[in-house]
């Protein structure tokens, strides 16, 4: 229902980051059509996008055979427990931003660059 919103959304946006819960089926769908309008329509990269597959305290969820369907099987995926490894979820999310900013700033000296030339 808030559609109309996204291009605003995305007007000069350099990342994404979708968090879901894999534990719901139609997560699983949605963040296909996710990926197709914030990443692919944009275009992004692909290392410009971050899948946070997120588990609710207390669940028994399973890190090891989330299985993806293409596209969505070449992006970075990382599993967020807040009970049990916030410090890793801290650094995946430091390593991620630090990746947009290398993107950012190349992007800038290219197009300084056009310009000077």
């Amino acid at each position: 229902r808030f559609e109309t919103c996204w291009p605003a959304l995305m007007k000069d946006s350099h990342g994404v980051i979708i968090i879901f819960n894999p534990e719901l089926p139609s997560h699983l769908k949605e963040i296909e059509m996710w990926y197709s309008c914030f990443v692919q329509q944009q275009p992004l990269l692909d290392t410009q996008c971050l899948l946070v597959a997120h588990h609710k305290p207390g669940s028994a969820g399973d890190t090891e055979n989330l299985s993806l369907a293409y596209p969505l099987n070449k992006l970075k995926l990382i599993h967020s427990n807040l009970e049990e490894d916030p410090e890793d979820v801290r650094m995946e999310f430091i390593k991620y931003f630090r990746s947009i900013i290398t993107i950012m700033n190349e992007s800038r000296e290219r197009e300084e660059m056009s310009i000077i030339s």
